[in-house]
């Protein structure tokens, strides 16, 4: 039976502490932005938005240098002019992250306004806050992901999501009303799949 490689977030977090060290605007989003907020499965899916000056990419580039790293700065440039995402590679571990421009097509720019300091704890490194999407545009996303290509780890996901709201927010908290305005803009499909998976968590939660 082969074993099952664990994630390993060595060059993520790297990446981070540097966007923090040298001021780089940026937010977390997705399934890793989820952890922040209770979801409970490992993921590789670690996706950052960026804002990045000139000055921003020469600092990336200098600090992940060949033949080890692949942190092309003309490459990094000509990302940001198409709106398309980049990558820095580590070929001696075989990590990669993903960085999008702020500047790309997907509208982030609100949720980038509204990005909030969240405290990250992994297994064997030092807690750390990090700039990280507020929950209802983490779910925004996956109910987007989950109209997109019905992949149940979404469902799951905002489940687990909505579960640890319950147990942990006040009754008046505004999350449910956020996201019902925006379930209901993205169709009635949609919006029924979020309701669905909102009164089962309340179920759960043992708050209905």
């Amino acid at each position: 039976m082969p074993v099952e490689r664990r994630p390993d977030f060595s060059l993520f977090l790297d990446i981070l502490q540097l966007l923090e060290r040298i001021n780089a605007p940026y937010m977390v989003i997705g399934a890793f932005a989820a952890t922040v907020y209770g979801i409970s499965r490992v993921t590789y899916d670690i996706d950052i938005i960026v804002e990045l000056s000139e000055e921003h990419i020469n600092a990336l580039s200098e600090s992940y240098p060949l033949p080890r790293y692949y942190a092309d700065p003309v490459m990094i440039r000509d990302s940001i002019e198409m709106g398309i995402m980049f990558n820095i590679i580590d070929t001696e571990r075989g990590e990669k992250a993903d960085l999008v421009p702020l500047s790309g097509s997907l509208d982030y720019r609100p949720a980038f306004e509204r990005r909030v300091r969240q405290l990250v704890e992994i297994p064997g490194a030092e807690p750390f806050e990090i700039w990280c999407a507020r929950p209802e545009d983490v779910i925004h996303g996956k109910l987007l992901a989950w109209k997109e290509g019905r992949s149940r780890k979404h469902e799951t996901d905002i489940f687990e999501m909505m579960i640890f709201h319950f147990l942990n927010e006040p009754e008046d908290s505004p999350l449910e009303e956020k996201i019902d305005h925006i379930a209901k803009t993205l169709g009635e499909e949609t919006n029924q799949f979020w309701q669905k998976i909102k009164s089962d968590a309340k179920k759960d939660s043992n708050k209905e």
